[in-house]
């Protein structure tokens, strides 16, 4: 499921609301959970499987809004890894230009599909579906291109299909123009402001 509309918030008003404290000097991330929560899906939840969620560009000349998705796409045990789907917790972690998809065995004409994408390059929080403690480290919870039927998350941050190639352009052009090496992707949850 999609809104209608990109996330309709302008740069004074996300800063102010999510972000009080941040000085933009470089190009940043800036992930909402649950934007959406009042108007799609189930009231007053953190609904799966849709793109309910929203992820910014923001640096010191750009704002950009593209619907996201936070969350796995379904409940229950990741049977590749056979633990808990993982749910990244808020927080600030560090992301770098890299591929998805490079483990995948589906392959076409002999190439696998792995693209490009940001991909972990500091350990990050999650919560695991089955658990009460947080877990801390390299789980390759990436930031990448969603599916049209599903959000195609297993934990990652999923942008929809429609609109990743201009995300993945625009990120790759501000990180490349700014002379960033890695991008701060800062996730917040809709009903709780920064500090």
């Amino acid at each position: 499921m999609l809104p209608l509309n990109k996330p309709l918030i302008t740069r004074h008003e996300a800063l102010e609301k999510y972000l009080p404290n941040v000085n933009i000097d470089e190009c940043l991330l800036l992930g909402v959970r649950g934007y959406y929560l009042n108007t799609m899906g189930e009231r007053n939840k953190n609904d799966r499987a849709i793109y309910d969620d929203a992820i910014f560009i923001i640096s010191p000349s750009i704002f950009l809004s593209y619907n996201a998705n936070t969350d796995p796409s379904r409940y229950g045990i990741n049977a590749k890894i056979n633990k808990g789907m993982a749910v990244l917790q808020a927080g600030e972690y560090l992301y770098q230009i890299g591929k998805h998809g490079i483990n995948r065995e589906r392959q076409t004409n002999g190439r696998v599909k792995a693209y490009t994408a940001l991909v972990q390059k500091s350990p990050v929080n999650v919560l695991r579906d089955g658990k009460n403690s947080i877990e801390s480290g390299m789980f390759a919870i990436n930031i990448h291109r969603g599916g049209d039927a599903t959000t195609s998350s297993e934990g990652c941050q999923t942008i929809h299909p429609v609109q990743w190639d201009e995300f993945i352009s625009i990120v790759q052009g501000e990180m490349k123009r700014l002379k960033q090496k890695d991008i701060k992707y800062i996730l917040v949850e809709e009903n709780e402001k920064r500090k």
